[in-house]
């Protein structure tokens, strides 16, 4: 058995290490929330807030990486010791993507609001808060080590697919019904696509949250929705 005072020092790094990917997924949803408010009030300037919180999750998820390269040099940790100190390297990465998201929906905002206002706006937003809660859930699931609400978040993908597909379709049809509409609707578009991608990055870390506790790959097919959209990006 290793010494207490060595086990004690570790069990305060990972618990350091926790902390911190907490702390950036409590900013990458407060700059998703920020964002979103953004576009429904047409407020630069919380747009311009949560752009300019960007850089203090890219500082964190630096942190995150040295305290694990340190980690692993020092304690060569393994089984599920080093199941926990990788899923925290992992999901810093996917928390950092998020706030890249967030802050391009941001900057859109910026732009939409000096064209007139949109009515789908409102089904950009219900999408929006859906991502919201997905995103919280699976952040608290991390920090309770809670494999089944991580399953659960990773099985409601299906139903951010669906609503990004009919929003899609709605953009889709005021473009096509008023010319005016396509530069609106294309940043709308933009949009929603960031808002899908946040939801696949809070699935991902959904998977990594149940091999780090469990050790074994989530073995089910992730469920999608419709997935005529995705044959068409593919393209």
């Amino acid at each position: 058995m290793a010494p207490e005072h060595l086990v004690k020092s570790f069990d305060e790094e990972l618990e350091k290490l926790n902390a911190w990917i907490g702390q950036m997924g409590g900013l990458a949803e407060a700059q998703l929330s920020g964002a979103l408010d953004a576009i429904a009030q047409r407020d630069a300037s919380i747009a311009e807030r949560v752009i300019a919180s960007d850089p203090q999750i890219d500082k964190i998820e630096r942190d995150v990486a040295q305290h694990v390269i340190r980690m692993l040099a020092l304690r060569q940790p393994m089984a599920v010791d080093l199941r926990a100190i990788v899923a925290a390297l992992k999901i810093s990465g996917v928390i950092e993507r998020i706030g890249d998201y967030s802050a391009n929906l941001a900057k859109r905002s910026l732009v939409l609001g000096q064209l007139p206002p949109m009515r789908s706006i409102g089904g950009l937003e219900r999408l929006g808060r859906l991502v919201v809660g997905l995103l919280k859930d699976v952040l608290d699931a991390f920090g309770q080590n809670d494999v089944e609400k991580a399953r659960q978040v990773w099985l409601r993908d299906e139903e951010v697919d669906d609503m990004y597909t009919s929003l899609f379709r709605e953009l889709l049809t005021y473009m096509m019904e008023d010319p005016r509409n396509i530069t609106p609707c294309t940043h709308l578009l933009f949009m929603a696509k960031n808002i899908e991608r946040i939801g696949d990055h809070a699935t991902n870390i959904a998977e990594i949250i149940h091999f780090k506790v469990l050790g074994v790959e989530l073995t089910e097919k992730r469920p999608k929705g419709d997935n005529t959209l995705a044959k068409v990006e593919a393209r």
